[in-house]
């Protein structure tokens, strides 16, 4: 069997990079101490948001008229922005509020899934489309126009270099995410309230700032992995429920690399592979295996939080009050 690698990693890392994203922000979260299992609806509203946001321009401005700043900008700043709405929110409940951060997340989850189903319907409607989706394909160029010289580049250019530019924002917001959390100041205050809020508190760290901090970068972060996946990886169509399961693959990826943005750069490549392989080999028209090759980016984290777990290794060990809500009175 001849396997088309070129072909393969390619469409494996944009597979991979909504969640590079996803990861990247609860990694974030999680460093503070919040659990968000929200993640994936925060990435639904992040997509739909930048929908919205296009939907609108385009009807607005003529194609040949519409502006490339303009036509980027909107649909990101209306992701950011109702990502970050939805990051408030859920600090507000969990942080504010002490509200059980699992039940919080999982409902924000639900919610985010209806919010994305209900405007995107609305959409739909309005475009009066026979068919139950919405296509954005001017912005969506603008999204997935790759590097003018990768065509160029051969195989080279195939495999690094044809990628729309919110993919490499993926791979240098990771990475920065990792500097910060290893080498500067606040990275520090972050993963000490992470550890243990009231020891930091102690010490003159303000543990709400923090938590709602890293919560609402990260939720913006997540957000713009739904609008990578709208506006580049599915060409600027929007269906609902569409999505999947990115969002729980994106948390999955959190605990395969044992919390560390810059290992997510790589990881994210494998498991878009992983979740892509079935389409390499043969299955013939059995969709049972088919499934079974979408499970191995699970399979495999489990088998890393056993060998974490195994291991005991401290730094591998996720934050220590993790989930936990931090009660300033009984410090």
């Amino acid at each position: 069997m001849f396997f088309d690698f070129a072909s393969f990693l390619p469409r494996a890392v944009m597979q991979g990079i909504p969640l590079l994203y996803g990861s990247t922000g609860e990694i974030l979260t999680e460093k503070s101490g919040n659990l968000n299992l929200g993640i994936p609806g925060i990435m639904y509203v992040g997509g739909i948001c930048g929908v919205v946001g296009a939907f609108f321009y385009e009807q607005a401005v003529p194609a040949a008229e519409m502006n490339g700043i303009l036509a980027i900008g909107v649909p990101m700043v209306c992701s950011l922005l109702g990502s970050l709405l939805m990051g408030l929110l859920y600090c507000l409940l969990t942080v504010t509020l002490r509200a059980n951060q699992n039940v919080t997340g999982l409902a924000m989850t639900t919610f985010g899934v209806g919010i994305g189903n209900f405007f995107g319907g609305s959409l739909i409607k309005l475009t009066g489309s026979e068919v139950p989706s919405i296509a954005l394909s001017t912005t969506s160029a603008y999204f997935s126009k790759s590097l003018p010289f990768a065509a160029k580049c051969g195989w080279f250019g195939q495999i690094f270099l044809s990628y729309g530019f919110l993919a490499y924002l993926a791979i240098l917001l990771a990475l920065l995410a990792s500097y910060f959390l290893k080498h500067t100041r606040p990275g520090l205050h972050l993963r000490a309230v992470g550890e243990s809020a009231s020891t930091a508190d102690a010490a003159g760290i303000n543990v709400t700032k923090y938590k709602y901090l890293a919560t609402c970068i990260g939720s913006m972060i997540a957000g713009l992995g739904g609008l990578y996946y709208v506006m580049d990886y599915a060409s600027g169509v929007w269906s609902n429920n569409a999505f999947g399961d990115r969002g729980w693959l994106a948390i999955a990826l959190v605990i395969f690399t044992i919390w560390r943005p810059n290992v997510s750069v790589l990881a994210s490549i494998l498991f878009g592979g992983f979740y892509i392989l079935y389409l390499y080999i043969p299955t013939g028209t059995n969709l049972a295996i088919k499934e079974l090759y979408k499970m191995l980016p699970y399979v495999v984290t489990l088998a890393v939080l056993i060998i974490v777990s195994l291991r005991k290794k401290r730094e591998d060990q996720p934050p220590a009050s993790l989930g936990l809500s931090f009660f300033r009175e009984e410090r």
